[in-house]
């Protein structure tokens, strides 16, 4: 088992890396929006390509950002259900799930996508549009997204099974996106009561309650 462990570790770092570094990419096309509308609206000139390396910048994050982003634990679950179940039950489920459901859906992509980029490099497809890229390298990264998703769920799926034979610790048993937003929700309230305490004055006990709107002084003597 510390073998597969091995290989899980070299796949996390592998996919962090590259999600690390495709990330920046979101930076580069704000970059060439910016400058493809400042172009146009002083030189009353654009082109197409700066609007599809946009597309294709937004299309690399996507696709290679996809397995980090499960690495991390980041995508949506449904923790009406989860939460209500023991930790040994969130395992199983994500074993399923991972067997079932994610592993299904990336071989069929790959089978599909794979002839899709062949077709389009081989024929050195271009886009339509005027002044449009070629088309190949777009395509590419759906299969490359879809190969590194692949080899995230391999390292997944060898966590989970190391997790339940007790010979890994869980990063991730917090319990999910709901229970992240209740300890962010805890955090707050202990900020504003900090704060509360900050606007004590000295001698004069706690700072006056605001009266709700139309409330007149007194009315809530009796």
């Amino acid at each position: 088992m510390q073998g597969l462990l091995g290989i899980s570790r070299l796949i996390d770092g592998l996919n962090e890396r590259i999600g690390k570094i495709t990330a920046w990419a979101i930076v580069v096309a704000v970059l060439v929006s910016a400058v493809n509308a400042i172009i146009r609206k002083v030189f009353g000139t654009s082109s197409n390509a700066w609007l599809e390396l946009q597309w294709y910048l937004f299309g690399a994050v996507f696709m290679l950002c996809a397995p980090w982003t499960l690495k991390a634990n980041e995508h949506i679950r449904i923790d009406i259900v989860s939460n209500r179940l023991s930790k040994r039950g969130r395992d199983w489920i994500d074993i399923f799930g991972h067997l079932f459901f994610l592993l299904p859906f990336v071989a069929v992509m790959i089978y599909l996508s794979w002839p899709f980029f062949m077709r389009s490099y081989q024929s050195g497809e271009v886009s339509t549009n005027a002044g449009g890229l070629i088309i190949w390298p777009a395509k590419g990264l759906i299969l490359l997204g879809f190969l590194f998703l692949f080899l995230q769920w391999l390292s997944e799926l060898i966590k989970r099974v190391a997790i339940m034979r007790g010979e890994l610790e869980d990063e991730h048993a917090g319990g999910g996106h709901g229970a992240s937003a209740e300890a962010e929700a805890e955090r707050l309230l202990q900020e504003l009561a900090a704060t509360n305490q900050d606007l004590v004055v000295p001698g004069q006990g706690p700072a006056p309650t605001l009266k709700p709107a139309g409330e007149l002084p007194g009315d809530g003597v009796r």
